[in-house]
């Protein structure tokens, strides 16, 4: 089975996982993938980890903030859903699918850690378009740049920390992966308007928390 992606522990500071634009798989391809994987397929299955892993990674990355959880928890997700492989009924696409199970472990570790991680502020990168605040709170083109970056990102860190598991998913899922509502939605078991409502407030506390710095 593939290694979801390489140790970089010895790294002094470490870079944030690149997530690559990936073409859609075709849908027949993916389909027979899945079903030799069911009949004990190692090679398929290997496939399905190698489309997959990146962005996996990624984002257990971006939820953990330490790349050896990273690690540990991709290889777990996809040595789960091999295991549970034969329960797929293909209801959703095998990304979701895996994904769920990836953010659900995921969750529960955060759950169980009790020494967090701070995250890097190079680790969430928001979008222009949705949150210019925060663009501009690092832009070298503004005063804001004069207050200590290791202030400031001292402050997202325990901004972040202060947001629940799912609040902080949710952030992670749409304004980092840039995955849609509807599929994180599917990831998260939940209807759409309950992400975008999870999205607002998780926002709005980022916001409430840096308002020293938004001014």
């Amino acid at each position: 089975m593939s290694e979801p992606a390489p140790d970089h522990e010895t790294e002094p500071a470490p870079a944030r996982p690149v997530i690559r634009a990936a073409t859609a798989p075709d849908p027949n391809e993916e389909q027979s993938l899945v079903r030799r994987s069911q009949q004990g397929d190692l090679a398929a299955y290997d496939e399905l980890v190698r489309r997959y892993q990146e962005r996996v990674y990624a984002t257990i990355y971006h939820m953990t903030s330490n790349h050896e959880d990273a690690n540990d928890l991709a290889q777990e997700t996809f040595i789960k859903a091999f295991q549970a492989i034969k329960t797929f009924k293909g209801g959703s696409s095998f990304f979701t699918w895996v994904y769920r199970i990836a953010v659900n472990k995921t969750i529960n570790f955060l759950k169980q850690r009790k020494n967090r991680t701070h995250m890097s502020l190079n680790d969430l990168d928001f979008n222009a378009e949705h949150d210019p605040d925060l663009v501009a709170l690092v832009s070298d083109k503004t005063p804001r740049r004069e207050v200590s970056l290791a202030e400031l990102q001292e402050k997202l860190n325990a901004a972040m920390q202060k947001l629940s598991e799912s609040h902080r998913l949710v952030v992670t899922l749409h304004d980092v992966q840039g995955l849609p509502h509807d599929e994180i939605a599917e990831i998260m078991g939940c209807n759409i308007g309950t992400v975008r409502s999870r999205l607002f407030y998780a926002r709005q506390q980022l916001q409430a928390h840096l308002s020293d710095y938004l001014k």
